[in-house]
C-alpha cells in the first residue's frame, strides 16, 4: 500500500511553494479538482476492466492515464509551461464542455452515463487551475500517480485522510460553513437509522458528509450487489456551491459510489409548488446554511406567509414539504430558527402541526467553531402527525472541557448516553418533555430552557462574543456595500 500520509505531506509542501495559491481553501480546491480527475480516471480504467462496452465520458487526451505520452499520467511527460497552457487552455476547456449524454454505455443505463458526464462538466464549469508554474503542476501529478484507487487499501486509507482535510476548512475562512463534524453526522444518521429502499435526501449537501454515513450505514445492511446499486440512486444531494459540490462528488466515489447522484444547483432556485411527489423522500438528514441571507430573490418561490431572507427557515419549510407521509427527519437548527416571531413563527407552527416534533438536542455554542459560535440544536421529527410533546436533552461538555475547539472537537462516543436516554425517556437535570399546549401558549416559540437544570448553563466566553460581534459587523459591511452600488445604479 502507498504512503498515503507521506504522499498528501509532499502535495501540500509543492502547493505552498507555487504562488498561484493563497490560502487552505484555494490549495484544498486545487488539489481537489486534480484528485477528482485521478478518482474518476481511475473508475473508468476499473469499468472498462468490468465492461467492455463502457466508453469514459472524457475525450481519450484528456484523461489520466498510466502511459507513455499521457498529459497526467505519465511521470516523464509534458512540464512547465508547456503543461501550464495545456491545463488552462485545453484540459480546462474541454472538460466543460464535455457532452453530458455521451454515446456507448455499457452496463450504465444511459441516465447514469449521462449523470457521469454532467458531474465532470459541473466540476470544471465551477473551478479554476490556480497553480502558475507548470513544474509544480507536475511535481503534484508524480505524486498523484503513486496511489491506485483501484486498490481497496489505498481507496480506503485515502477516503479517511479525505475526511481529515475536509475537516480542516472549519478554519478555512467562509469554506468552513461546508462541513458539519462527523460526530453530528454520524449521531443523526444512527438516529434517523436509513432502511434498504428508502429515498435519503441532503438538501444542502456541502462536502458529503451526511451522504457518506447513509451510505456507510446502508453498506451494512445490503446483502447483494443490486442494493449496493441501488444506493447510487437512493442516496441523493444537492449543492449549489462549486468548492463543496466538487468535495462532495469526490468523497462519494472513494465510498464506491459510481455516479453520484448529487445536483449542482440551489434547492431554493425555485417555486415550492415545482416539487411534487416524485420528489418526495422517506429520510432527510442535512444541516442547512444559516445565518445567511437568500440570493437572488429566492424567497419568493415561497408561499407569502413563508417569505424570509433567512435561509434556514426557507429550508425548513422547503424539507417539510419535501418528506413523504410517514418520512422522517434529523437536521441540523440554530437557536435563532426555534424563537422569533412573524414568518418564524408561522413556520414553526407548520412544523408542528404536519410534523411529530419529538425530539430537540439542544447543543453548546462552540460545536462548530471556528466559522459559527452561535448554540445550534438537533431536530428530529415525522411527517404526518402533529406534534403532543417534545422532549428536550441538553448535550453538556465533558468534564474539564470548557468549550470545543479545532484542536478538541466534539466527539461521536460523547452522545452515548444520548442513545441511551432515547430508548428509555425520564426527565433529568438534561432532559425535559413539554406539551404542545405549553408550546402554543408560547407562542410556538420552542426556545425552551431546561426546567429541571441545577446549574445555569454558561453563557458566551468573553472571546466568542467579540467574534460573533466581528462576524456581524462584516455582514453589516457587507449590506452596506452592496446598498451603495444599488443607489449609484439608480
Amino acid at each position: 500500500m502507498s504512503n498515503i500520509s507521506g504522499i498528501l505531506k509532499s502535495i501540500r509542501d509543492i502547493m505552498w511553494q507555487d504562488t498561484g495559491l493563497n490560502g487552505d481553501a484555494q490549495r484544498l480546491e486545487q488539489l481537489g479538482w486534480m484528485l477528482f480527475l485521478k478518482i474518476f480516471s481511475d473508475k473508468d480504467l476499473e469499468l472498462e476492466l468490468m465492461d467492455s462496452k463502457y466508453k469514459s465520458p472524457i475525450p481519450k487526451q484528456f484523461q489520466w492515464i498510466r502511459q507513455k505520452g499521457n498529459w497526467a499520467g505519465d511521470d516523464e511527460g509534458i512540464t512547465g509551461e508547456e503543461l501550464q497552457k495545456f491545463v488552462d487552455n485545453h484540459l480546462f476547456p474541454a472538460l466543460r464542455n464535455i457532452n453530458p449524454a455521451p454515446g456507448g454505455t455499457g452496463n450504465l443505463s444511459a441516465g447514469q452515463a449521462g449523470r457521469r458526464a454532467l458531474i465532470v462538466r459541473e466540476v470544471f464549469e465551477g473551478n479554476n487551475n490556480y497553480m502558475k508554474s507548470g513544474i509544480n503542476i507536475r511535481k503534484v501529478l508524480n505524486k498523484l500517480n503513486e496511489i491506485d484507487f483501484n486498490i481497496a487499501k489505498d481507496r480506503h486509507a485515502f477516503g479517511e485522510l479525505y475526511e481529515t482535510m475536509l475537516k480542516e476548512l472549519q478554519s478555512a475562512g467562509k469554506s468552513g460553513e461546508f462541513y458539519t463534524p462527523r460526530a453530528i453526522t454520524q449521531f443523526i444518521t444512527d438516529i434517523i437509522n436509513p432502511q434498504q429502499g428508502e429515498k435519503i435526501l441532503d438538501p444542502a449537501c456541502g462536502t458529503g458528509g451526511f451522504l457518506t454515513c447513509a451510505i456507510e450505514h446502508l453498506k451494512k445492511k445490503a446483502n447483494n450487489v443490486a442494493a449496493l446499486k441501488a444506493l447510487q440512486d437512493n442516496v441523493i444531494g444537492w449543492e449549489y456551491k462549486p468548492l463543496p459540490y466538487l468535495l462532495a462528488t469526490t468523497n462519494l466515489i472513494l465510498h464506491d459510489i459510481e455516479v453520484p447522484n448529487i445536483r449542482f444547483g440551489d434547492a431554493l432556485d425555485q417555486p415550492l409548488s415545482n416539487y411534487t411527489e416524485k420528489n418526495r423522500v422517506n429520510v432527510i438528514i442535512a444541516n442547512p446554511p444559516f445565518g445567511g441571507i437568500v440570493a437572488n430573490n429566492n424567497e419568493n418561490n415561497f408561499p407569502q406567509a413563508y417569505r424570509t431572507k433567512e435561509s434556514a427557515d426557507l429550508f425548513l419549510i422547503l424539507m417539510i414539504h419535501l418528506l413523504k407521509h410517514g418520512g422522517r427527519a434529523g437536521i441540523v437548527l440554530p437557536d435563532g430558527s426555534l424563537t422569533g416571531d412573524g414568518v418564524k413563527q408561522r413556520v414553526r407552527e407548520r412544523l408542528l402541526t404536519e410534523c411529530n416534533l419529538h425530539t430537540i438536542i439542544r447543543l453548546p455554542n462552540s460545536v462548530f467553531k471556528p466559522y459559527a459560535t452561535v448554540a445550534t440544536n438537533l431536530l428530529f421529527f415525522e411527517k404526518g402527525k402533529s406534534t403532543k410533546d417534545v422532549w428536550y436533552y441538553q448535550h453538556k461538555y465533558p468534564e474539564g472541557v470548557k468549550s470545543y475547539s479545532k484542536t478538541n472537537s466534539l466527539k461521536l462516543e460523547e452522545l452515548d448516553p444520548i442513545k441511551t436516554w432515547w430508548k428509555k425517556r425520564t426527565e433529568s437535570e438534561v432532559s425535559w418533555k413539554v406539551t404542545i399546549d405549553a408550546i402554543i401558549e408560547r407562542g410556538y416559540d420552542l426556545d425552551i430552557k431546561n426546567p429541571n437544570s441545577v446549574v445555569e448553563e454558561s453563557e458566551e466566553t468573553s472571546n466568542e462574543i467579540l467574534f460573533r460581534i466581528d462576524v456581524e459587523q462584516n455582514k453589516i459591511h457587507d449590506l452596506v456595500g452592496k446598498l451603495k452600488k444599488l443607489l449609484a445604479t439608480e
